[in-house]
This record gives C-alpha cells, sequence and structure tokens, in this order.
C-alpha cells in the first residue's frame, strides 16, 4: 500500500511538472504573439513613418526666402496665393491654389490662367489679402512678397508657413521659391529646361535681326504715360536679346511722361503698348490725344507701322512663368511679320 502511495506521489509529481511546462509554453506563445500584435500595430506604424520618411511626406525641409527662412513639411496641397506671380507659378508646377488673390483686371482671374481657376477661393486685393478667409482654408503653406505683405508676415505666419519673394515682377524668383515651398523642383528645372531651349531657339531664328531693331514698351495711365525700363517684360525682352534705346536702359522702374513735349522719348524701331484697355479711368482718352500729335506721328515704330497693342495681363500683371512663355510666343509672331 505504502509502495502504491509513491508510485502515485510520483506520478502525480509528473503530471504537475509537464503542466507547468506546457504553461510555461503556452505563455510564451501568447506573449510571443501579443509581441507581433504590437508589432503589426505600434512596429507597422514605424514601417509606415519610414515608408513616409521615404517618400518625402514628413521631411522638414528649411526654404530661404525674402523675410528669413521657413520649415515646410513634406509636400504640400493646399497652397494659398498672394500675388499674380505666385499664382501663375503655382499653375506651372501643377498646383492648383486653394485661395488666391483676385487678378488686377479681368478679375476674378486673368483670361489666360482662368481655365485652372475653377473652384479657387478669391481672397480679395493683392494688397490688402482677407486673413479671415485664409484662415478658414487653414492652408498647408502662403506664398506672399515683401513688397505688398511685408507688414502682416507674422500674422501669415502665424496661419502657416509663410515665404516670400522680394519683388512680385522676378518671375525667376518667385518660380524658385514657389517650387522649393511645394517641393516641385523637378517640376521648376523641366519648365527651365524648356524655356532655355525656347529662348535659344528665338535668338537664332531671329539671327542678325535682334542687332539691327530696338524696341520700345509703353503704357498710358490715366494722367500720364510710362516708358517701361525694368520689370516683367523687360526682364524677358532682355533674356531674349532683343535691344533697346539707351535712354532707356536705367535701372529704375521706367519714366513718367506728363507732357507730350516728351514723346520723342518713346522713340524706337518697335513700340509695344501694353495699356489696359480694361479700366475705364480715362487712360485710352489720353492715349487717343496723344497718338494724334505730330511728334508721335514722327515716332519711327509709328511711320513704319510697328506700334502693336500687347495683352498687359500677360506682358505686365502676370509675371509668372506661364505669363513669360505667353510673351515668348507673342514675339515669335511680331518679330517673324516684321518684313
Amino acid at each position: 500500500m505504502k509502495k502504491l502511495s509513491n508510485k502515485w506521489l510520483i506520478g502525480l509529481l509528473i503530471m504537475l511538472i509537464a503542466m507547468i511546462i506546457t504553461g510555461c509554453g503556452s505563455d510564451s506563445n501568447n506573449t510571443s504573439t501579443e509581441v507581433n500584435e504590437a508589432s503589426v500595430e505600434g512596429g507597422g506604424s514605424a514601417s509606415n513613418d519610414k515608408k513616409t520618411e521615404q517618400n518625402g511626406l514628413d521631411e522638414v525641409r528649411t526654404v530661404e526666402h525674402a523675410m528669413g527662412s521657413t520649415k515646410i513639411t513634406g509636400t504640400p496641397t493646399k497652397v494659398v496665393t498672394l500675388f499674380q506671380g505666385a499664382t501663375d507659378a503655382a499653375l506651372q508646377l501643377g498646383v492648383k491654389p486653394v485661395g488666391a488673390v483676385e487678378s488686377w483686371i479681368e478679375q476674378p482671374w486673368y483670361h489666360y490662367i482662368r481655365d485652372k481657376m475653377d473652384g479657387v477661393t478669391n481672397l480679395g486685393s493683392e494688397n490688402q489679402p482677407n486673413l479671415e478667409e485664409i484662415t478658414a482654408l487653414n492652408p498647408d503653406v502662403i506664398i506672399a512678397s515683401k513688397t505688398r505683405h511685408e507688414k502682416i508676415y507674422d500674422q501669415l505666419s502665424a496661419i502657416a508657413p509663410t515665404v516670400m519673394t522680394d519683388e512680385v515682377h522676378l518671375w525667376k524668383e518667385t518660380l524658385s521659391i514657389t517650387a522649393a515651398a511645394l517641393n516641385k523642383q523637378d517640376k521648376e528645372q523641366e519648365f527651365l529646361k524648356e524655356w532655355d531651349k525656347k529662348v535659344a531657339e528665338f535668338k537664332s531664328e531671329m539671327g542678325d535681326q535682334l542687332n539691327n531693331i530696338e524696341v520700345s514698351v509703353i503704357d498710358f495711365r490715366a494722367d500720364h504715360v510710362r516708358i517701361v525700363h525694368t520689370g516683367f517684360a523687360a526682364l524677358v525682352l532682355d533674356e531674349l536679346g532683343i535691344p533697346r534705346p539707351d535712354n532707356q536702359k536705367s535701372e529704375s522702374w521706367g519714366v513718367k511722361l506728363t507732357t507730350k513735349e516728351n514723346i520723342p522719348q518713346m522713340d524706337a524701331d518697335i513700340i509695344f503698348d501694353q495699356t489696359s484697355l480694361d479700366r475705364d479711368d480715362g487712360r485710352l482718352d489720353i492715349r487717343a490725344s496723344w497718338m494724334e500729335h505730330p511728334l508721335w506721328q514722327n515716332l519711327r515704330a509709328v511711320q513704319n507701322n510697328k506700334v502693336f497693342e500687347v495683352d498687359t495681363a500677360v506682358w505686365n500683371n502676370g509675371s509668372g512663368p506661364m505669363a513669360a512663355n505667353l510673351m515668348v510666343e507673342d514675339l515669335f509672331d511680331y518679330f517673324q511679320n516684321l518684313n
């Protein structure tokens, strides 16, 4: 009986040991399962984070601009543009703004970009954009200009990361800063490569003709006439190698002519007239009056029927890469039909 009891106790002890081992194995499996599940949830997120970083979605970039530097995360999709060139540049880069300031003429948007602006919120004047509307749009980035918006830079930066150009008419700077802000430098380089080809083609086709022609750009206003020396149109003309008269080569924006006696200062082989036809402020009456004057009739371009009206939205107001392309197309047409 005693021997039987001992055997029974030994058997019971073996069973208990087996149960303990089995239990430990079960706990180990459970722990492994829990760890694996945690890896799917937490570790999977880490994996996604790594993949996201690789795609540039969480990459923090520092963009240098006229007001300093701004950190921008990833590739923004909701952009607000606060001057005309920035709107033009964003569209060229394939990004439709969620909000933009309205055009100076042809409101709400210039005709040359209108088909690309469906659904874009009108933020009002370039000189005084609607900050409440901008806030409501919850943008990823704001593109503005120091010339227009220096005083509200802090307010804009409180809404979203904000970058600013120095001027509104320096279209290549605008394109560069917009591309950096939107993480679209590849699109910028594609455009510039095609632009360089177009400039080279223009110079090649025009040949010696460019050495024998001077052009003038004028703009009639309500109480004066402007001869444009610098600015968007001048930058494009200069890059294409199109000469202008010596008296129109200053570094200032240009000159105001307030009396008809100064008409001879406009003299050139070709005159491009970028006067806005959409403003009812008397400028067209001023233009008609000046063009009736004998001094106007004595200008070389007038005598040779080489005064061309150009689209001021493209030649003056747009100040972006799309406008620059259209301006070159205009110039191809004008120069190819000179003879």
